[in-house]
């Protein structure tokens, strides 16, 4: 009978499940694979930073709902699941989206099962001993807006939808008289939420709201000082036969970080949780909720939820206005055309089967973040703690800043200029409404998390506002960017000094560059020279005699080189080596190219870095794509006069760096970067330096790219890249025309795009002289 019921479901998932395989240039949505980048595989990445770390559930573009199947809770596994375990333990409403630091959200956990309670979820290595299923991998699917799986222990086929502001789940029970639907409310993905609350409001309705603090783990664990609260409003499509509560009781002073509430000591209060049956109202600090029934085999019972960030009242405002009834379908077909309209904002021609689901799963996970965290009537929570209502922008939240910067936000210029107009507004007010007056490097739900380093939201600031995009208090804003920049800077020294001084110092630089040209723009001469000067202090930590760039300590003495020398990671760098580290000057390759020996040094260097690396792209010493300080460096070679070899290796990325498989990003997404960086180089075009308003023309993976603009921010209705004669072997550059017009330089402005350009490629198999 097993066998026979699974027959059914394999048939059943081929023919409605999972969206069908034949290429429809016009779908774009089906060349969507959330499964690329869904591992935190660490010993496959060859780094504690592991691979992806996306997640594979179902969301909609720029949503505050994620609803996708968690696999683990704690480590470093920012997404809560993936995809080489064997066991899940819930469908989380929330998620973060290829991030580490123990991660954070994952809340409002809910699982089907059946047989008697249990109250602990169980772990990986031992499923029985909790609610968690195995799971037959092979029923595992996942599109845009979708996904669903059997659970092999429960013999229970799950599926999962969801809104903007909600989400819905549906469940195929077997028959029970034990059928059972159960929340773990403290679960959060880097620890436990620390206090919760719920009302039964009748026999489908459920309401309440879980506190996430850093008491409780998350994100950093504590370290980057999340304080949030998940209002939730929660239906079932069939009245409870049995319903309850159940409680642990943890010590009042018990510790609950992440190494506390995974210890055997605190699972076993959880084991041991007090259930309350038919209570209509409870609080404390580990609860969970359970809905019990007996079903016949096949039935159907759905639970959909409305979340928000403001209040219960808003969570329910937020289902009933987003999913009105019980048709799954038609959430999943809603879900389906956001995805439909915001993807089709980039159509492309030409390339293979699997080059299309890179590149449209690649501009998927670009349009995750940063999310709304504002409800459907425009409210939101400030970082004051009270309750504010915009009806000129939305308030957005997740912006790992010091990754998202480089491709992820000028990306967003073409294609979303509203949402960098978003984000811009929502970091003014949270540096406005915290009293803090700059900006934060990484903000999370209003948190400065003090998360990596440099001031990218400058950079942010400073190619919105070259690009026309400001909408906002502009003088606030420039306010907030210089005490960033006199709050984290090279002052006053001149350089920022210690174990991560080349970072710190280069980035500081660039962003001051940054800052002398918003005051420019505005009017402030004299400031714009000022910062202009210190954009300059790259120089300081150049050591001559030694070629390359050095820490120095607070004295100014240089820190002994070690025996790796440049290629030591860490040796004044954050997460990269000075080889790495040493090449972002953005805002000055020229005088980079001069301190360095001059081009042809510069080009025989570059050439060195390209080819000592692995061919898999994996974590090294050299061009390591699968973190951030490195993603401009291929397109370098534009700015030596050797744009052909910018050519090869952005191709060669390309195909090597990026699979349709699960293992095919090869480091963490970061909030989007990382697939930032492909649809960019891909398409034929990246931004070296956000704010100089250039991006650098490459080889185009595809025969034809077209960008849709946005009417507001654009004088033309679209950007074409035609690339003739392309293929695989056709990778160099033999002529440009942009306009049908000759165009000798590498490079194409932002004022060019969106007046609604034409640039034409030619391409053939050996390098011209095209761009030199």
């Amino acid at each position: 009978m097993k066998f026979y019921f699974s027959f059914l479901l394999a048939i059943y998932l081929i023919f409605t499940a999972y969206p069908s395989q034949a290429e429809n240039p016009r779908k774009y949505e089906r060349y969507v694979n959330p499964f690329i980048g869904a591992t935190t595989n660490t010993k496959a990445s060859r780094t504690y930073h592991g691979l992806g770390k996306t997640f594979p559930g179902a969301a909609t573009p720029f949503g505050m709902v994620q609803l996708s199947p968690n696999t683990i809770t704690g480590g470093d596994n920012g997404s809560g699941y993936s995809y080489e375990h064997t066991t899940i333990e819930g469908f989380a409403f929330t998620q973060m989206s290829g991030v580490g630091w123990y991660g954070d959200l994952g809340n409002f956990l809910v699982m089907p099962t059946t047989g008697p309670l249990k109250t602990f979820a169980g772990t990986e290595k031992e499923p029985e001993d909790g609610y968690r299923s195995t799971y037959d991998k092979s029923s595992e699917k996942a599109s845009a807006g979708y996904y669903s799986v059997f659970l092999s222990d429960y013999q229970i086929y799950a599926e999962a939808t969801a809104a903007p502001h909600s989400g819905i789940l549906c469940f195929t029970f077997p028959e029970s008289d034990q059928s059972r639907i159960q929340i773990d409310l403290a679960r959060r993905v880097g620890g436990t939420s620390t206090f919760q609350s719920i009302e039964i409001v009748n026999e489908y309705t459920i309401k309440g709201y879980m506190k996430c603090t850093p008491q409780g783990g998350g994100w950093g664990n504590g370290e980057g000082k999340a304080d949030y609260t998940v209002f939730f409003y929660a239906q079932f499509s069939k009245p409870f036969d049995t319903y309850g509560i159940w409680s642990a009781n943890i010590p009042d002073k018990k510790s609950r970080k992440l190494e506390d509430i995974v210890s055997a000591e605190y699972r076993e209060y959880i084991k041991n949780a007090d259930i309350y049956p038919k209570v209509n109202s409870f609080q404390g600090k580990h609860l969970g909720f359970y809905a019990g029934y007996k079903t016949h085999k096949n039935e159907k019972i759905l639970l959909k939820t409305g979340i928000s960030f403001t209040s219960i009242e808003n969570a329910e405002k937020n289902l009933k206005q987003e999913i009105k009834g019980w048709d799954f379908s038609q959430v999943h077909r809603n879900a389906e055309k956001l995805w439909h309209e915001n993807l089709g904002k980039i159509k492309i021609e030409g390339g293979t089967y699997d080059d299309k689901v890179v590149f449209y799963t690649a501009l998927y996970h670009t349009l995750i973040d940063p999310r709304t965290c504002s409800d459907i009537n425009g409210e939101y929570r400030g970082a004051d703690g009270k309750i504010y209502v915009s009806d000129r922008f939305d308030k957005r939240t997740i912006f790992s800043g010091w990754d998202v910067f480089r491709a992820q936000m000028p990306l967003q210029t073409i294609i979303n200029p509203r949402v960098v107009n978003d984000l811009l507004n929502s970091l003014i007010e949270l540096a406005d409404q915290s009293g803090k007056q700059y900006y934060e490097r990484w903000e999370f739900l209003n948190a400065y998390s003090g998360c990596m380093l440099g001031n990218p939201a400058i950079s942010v600031l400073c190619d919105a506002y070259s690009k026309g995009i400001k909408d906002y208090d502009t003088n606030k804003a420039y306010q907030y960017a210089v005490n960033s920049s006199n709050f984290f800077g090279n002052q006053p020294l001149g350089f920022t000094p210690g174990n991560s001084a080349i970072s710190h110092t280069l980035e500081y630089a660039y962003t001051d560059w940054c800052l002398s040209q918003l005051a420019h723009w505005m009017g402030k001469i004299d400031e714009s020279k000022q910062y202009e000067d210190k954009s300059q202090a790259y120089r300081h930590v150049f050591d001559k005699d030694y070629g390359w760039f050095r820490p120095r300590n607070a004295n100014g003495k240089w820190m002994d080189i070690p025996e790796n020398g440049r290629l030591q990671e860490a040796y004044g760098c954050v997460e990269c080596n000075p080889y790495q580290q040493g090449w972002f000057v953005p805002h000055d390759i020229e005088g980079m190219i001069s301190l360095m020996g001059g081009k042809e040094k510069v080009i025989d260097d570059l050439i060195t870095m390209f080819e000592n690396t692995p061919d898999d792209f994996l974590w090294n010493q050299f061009y390591n794509h699968a973190n951030e300080p490195v993603h401009h460096i291929p397109f370098l070679f534009n700015k030596v006069g050797k744009p052909s070899l910018t050519q090869k290796y952005t191709r060669t990325i390309c195909e090597k760096a990026y699979k349709n498989s699960v293992m095919g990003l090869v480091g963490n997404e970061d909030v989007g970067q990382m697939s930032a960086w492909y649809i960019m180089a891909a398409s034929g075009i990246y931004p070296v330096c956000p704010g100089d308003g250039k991006y650098e023309i490459t080889s185009p993976v595809f025969d034809k790219i077209t960008f849709t603009l946005d009417k507001q921010y654009a004088d033309g209705k679209s950007f074409t890249i035609i690339a003739r004669n392309n293929s695989s072997r056709n990778v160099y550059i033999q002529e440009a025309k942009l306009n049908g017009k000759t165009l000798d330089r590498s490079y194409i402005t932002h004022e060019e795009i969106i007046a609604g350009a034409t640039l034409e490629l030619t391409m053939g198999p050996e390098p011209s002289e095209w761009g030199e």
